[in-house]
């Protein structure tokens, strides 16, 4: 097979010359492989970035809270990540525990709150070729990643008596909500939806809806409303095409990204980024390692791929990320190639392949 050439090009160059021998200043990127499937898919993701020869080296760096013999220091993976500012990463698989200790080794958040990894933007899209009850789902979910329930404050004050703190603070609230009316304006978004539980969280999700409707007040050119979450949830599902931009706290995030990653085929298919002031990590927006899959060639590399095509538009690589994010999308409009999830019974390589081969 013929493979494409490297280097930066011009929006008018034909896709046959588009790729040459020229020559672009390499990016290192720090590479966590995750747990269950995920080291695989990453497999799928070098090898489609090798077909294509983008200008990018990996750090691959171990690190797993259920390997506990090989893994890195989350002191080392944090220093990696800021040394080289972009990071592609598999979910953990963060074990159930039953005591305060446990919580305190939860290496996703110490990750999270080591690099100060704020905000979370999930794009949840409609593919072509992909069968789902709505079509041409086009929303995005914000949110913040280090508060809310995730804080791990939690404790057992009496035998069988557990409390558990929702840490919220007007700083990161008014962060969070100006993440995403930055991000409405810049992506030309129209409008962002607060979503909330202040109804009866009163002082909690009361602040976050305080902060979100203040800083609104500074946004005169973006439309803005709130819903209290369980209402959100169901209208996601009924009639997800209301939504624009969506903010929430962390917890309510998880959930809501999980709920709209169904309406477009599943966790296969759903990619997303998340923030620090300095850097940035690109990962599956459901953070489930697909434990039963390992060693079986029947995941979907469509996430990971597209995880990869956000990475290098963030590093300003914007031709290399619309070959693999092209490539992804002529596949499964064709609908020759399925993975399991997908409703076929095409192998994680085949997909792969098929990929590659739309690119080049």
């Amino acid at each position: 097979m013929k493979l494409l050439k490297a280097r930066a090009f011009s929006t008018g160059e034909s896709n046959k010359v588009k790729l040459t021998n020229s020559p672009v200043k390499r990016i290192t990127c720090t590479l966590i492989p995750g747990d269950g499937v995920y080291p695989e898919l990453m497999k799928s993701v070098q090898t489609v970035m090798s077909a294509i020869e983008a200008p990018i080296d990996f750090e691959t760096i171990l690190f797993s809270q259920v390997q506990q013999c090989c893994t890195a220091k989350v002191e080392d993976v944090i220093e990696s990540i800021n040394r080289n500012k972009i990071c592609l990463m598999g979910p953990l698989t963060n074990p159930y525990g039953t005591s305060s200790e446990d919580n305190n080794n939860n290496f996703q958040m110490k990750l999270r709150k080591g690099l100060d990894l704020y905000s979370n933007e999930v794009h949840i899209t409609s593919f072509p070729g992909v069968c789902t009850k709505h079509k041409d789902i086009d929303l995005v979910i914000i949110r913040e990643l280090t508060e809310g329930e995730y804080s791990g404050i939690e404790h057992e004050s009496v035998p069988n008596v557990v409390e558990h703190l929702k840490l919220t603070t007007a700083k990161k609230t008014r962060r969070i909500a100006k993440f995403a009316f930055d991000y409405a304006i810049r992506k030309n978004r129209k409008n962002v939806t607060c979503v909330h539980k202040a109804n009866i969280m009163k002082l909690g999700d009361g602040l976050f809806l305080k902060s979100f409707l203040e800083l609104a007040k500074t946004y005169p050119g973006v439309k803005y409303n709130n819903m209290i979450v369980d209402n959100c949830v169901m209208q996601i599902v009924h009639n997800p095409h209301q939504f624009d931009v969506l903010v929430m706290p962390n917890l309510y995030g998880n959930i809501l990204t999980n709920v709209a990653a169904g309406l477009v085929g599943g966790a296969g298919v759903v990619a997303s980024s998340s923030f620090s002031p300095e850097c940035a990590v690109f990962e599956p927006a459901s953070r489930h390692s697909f434990q039963i899959a390992v060693g079986k060639n029947i995941a979907n590399p469509t996430a990971m791929l597209i995880c990869a095509s956000k990475m290098l538009r963030h590093v300003n690589l914007q031709h290399y990320s619309d070959a693999i994010f092209t490539g992804v999308k002529k596949v499964l409009a064709a609908g020759q190639v399925k993975t399991f999830d997908l409703g076929g019974s095409n192998s994680t390589h085949e997909f792969t392949d098929a990929v590659i081969k739309s690119i080049t």
